[in-house]
């Protein structure tokens, strides 16, 4: 009997059966998805009809109750400005929200070529202000509402994060009241320029017309836009992302620290455009688990007040040369800090020190400066740490080892 092609015994063997559990599980995510809840239940501002295309709406996600963390994020699909990657970059994103604690709000935002500037940006600042309003019923924290946006919707996350107003406190939809601005931003592989070499043009087309005004279009290049009170970022992105180069992302993220705004910023080498999660890539499926330190160590999944902390680090009496300080919270949300120990002293100020509460304290003796190795090994002074508690105000931790 002839060897058939692997190719075709593969599909023989799996064909019938890969179809048939395709086909179970679309169904059953079909069945789990959120209705769909107006934005504007009486009209969208500009809308051009009654169709479902004019009609923005979110689908919330709800974190369980023994997860939630009281962060919400408004998640923006990519698309291009003219379709919506809602799966991928959307429900399936919410979902892995939903692991971490964190309730998600999957928006369907107006595109292109029939709606233009300012529409998406109009829904996405409904988005944040309706979680906000509604966050006590939704058990969320409203100063810990980010925006996330993929591809094009990262250009809308961006948008919203350097675009945004406080609010109308007169105003008699007490949705209106709410401030747009996120608390945070995720962008991910983002369009950020208009105006660059790298930008996308197709989004440009779609949201801004065939012949932009070039002051709009400097505008809504977001890398320009970034002030003082632009909201902290974390940006993740490719280096193989030919759609959307990567430039978009280290132009956001430089003019976020030329205005000395926390971010955090990571270019793969390895990835195409619209990679979503990144199932099943043992590599770029990481960038979830950096995403998820991130807001950790930002303060967004607990309510967190960080303080000062200094002291000294000494072996036998003598300061170490050249160590570190750990800072490891109880409440396994909190931030973890970390001190580097220079001539026997650390210090870290209220930006970047420990959680108030009990912390356990690790100190480890790097070595020194000198033309030869002043230790054998890096070791860990007290491998299982010693307990204190951080207060608001002046702490101060001075460890001494004695061999």
């Amino acid at each position: 009997m002839p060897t058939l092609p692997s190719r075709f015994a593969l599909w023989l063997m799996c064909g019938p059966y890969l179809l048939s559990a395709v086909a179970v599980s679309a169904t059953a995510v079909a069945a789990d998805v959120p209705e769909a809840i107006l934005l504007f239940p009486e009209g969208a501002p500009g809308a051009l009809g009654t169709d479902d295309a004019d009609i923005p709406a979110i689908r919330l996600y709800p974190a369980a109750d023994d997860k939630r963390t009281g962060a919400a994020i408004v998640v923006c699909p990519g698309g291009g400005y003219g379709h919506l990657a809602s799966d991928h970059e959307g429900q399936q994103v919410a979902r892995w929200l939903n692991s971490i604690g964190v309730t998600a709000a999957v928006l369907k935002y107006r595109l292109g070529p029939k709606y233009h500037h300012p529409a998406p940006l109009q829904d996405v600042q409904r988005a944040i202000r309706h979680v906000r309003a509604h966050a006590a019923e939704l058990s969320v924290d409203p100063e810990r509402v980010g925006v996330m946006g993929f591809s094009a919707g990262g250009h809308l996350a961006s948008t919203v994060s350097t675009h945004f107003d406080a609010g109308s406190p007169e105003a008699t939809d007490p949705i209106e009241r709410m401030s747009c601005r996120p608390d945070f931003s995720i962008l991910c592989y983002p369009v950020i320029s208009f105006e660059a070499s790298y930008t996308h043009r197709g989004s440009v087309k779609n949201l801004l017309g065939e012949d932009p005004d070039p002051a709009l279009v400097h505008s809504l290049s977001n890398e320009t836009q970034v002030t003082a009170e632009t909201p902290p970022a974390f940006v993740f992105h490719t280096a193989e992302d030919t759609g959307v180069p990567p430039q978009n992302a280290v132009a956001y993220y430089q003019a976020l620290l030329e205005h000395k705004i926390p971010a955090e910023l990571h270019i793969y080498e390895n990835g195409p455009h619209g990679v979503g999660l990144a199932a099943g890539d043992p590599v770029l499926s990481t960038w979830t688990e950096r995403l998820a330190d991130w807001l950790k160590q930002s303060g967004f999944l607990a309510a967190t007040q960080r303080v000062a902390v200094n002291g000294t680090v000494s072996v036998d009496g003598k300061p170490v040369g050249i160590g570190a300080v750990v800072f490891v919270p109880e409440h396994k949300l909190q931030p973890s800090s970390f001190a580097l120990v220079i001539g026997g002293k650390y210090a870290l100020t209220a930006a970047s020190g420990p959680a108030e509460g009990r912390q356990t304290v690790y100190a480890y003796d790097l070595g020194g400066m000198g033309p030869r190795p002043t230790i054998s090994e890096a070791r860990c002074l007290r491998a299982t740490g010693f307990s204190c508690e951080v207060v608001v105000g002046e702490n101060v931790f001075d460890i001494r080892w004695q061999e």
